[in-house]
């Protein structure tokens, strides 16, 4: 029961729009960005897989399951900030 709870409120949050998401259209090794939980959609569409909740918990690192992306945490960057930089995926709705 409790971990539907928590379960229904991280859909609840992603749902809000307060979850970053994350693209790498240029194939980085690594993208540093300033929070622990987020979005990986690949790249960008076509051509992004599904995008894939991930959260680091008590680690500082993430490799997406889909794409091999590894995601470091950094406390220096704000939520929507990437280094190297680009790597936000801002959803280019219809």
């Amino acid at each position: 029961m409790i971990q539907m709870q928590l379960h229904d409120m991280k859909e609840m949050t992603m749902a809000g729009g307060s979850i970053p998401h994350f693209q790498n259209d240029a194939g980085h090794p690594a993208i540093d960005i300033g929070v622990k939980e987020f979005m990986c959609t690949g790249a960008n569409p076509p051509f992004d897989h599904p995008h894939v909740f991930l959260d680091m918990g008590d680690d500082n690192e993430k490799v997406c399951p889909y794409c091999s992306t590894l995601y470091r945490y950094s406390p220096k960057l704000k939520a929507t900030e990437t280094q190297p930089a680009g790597c936000l995926y801002i959803d280019q709705a219809a």
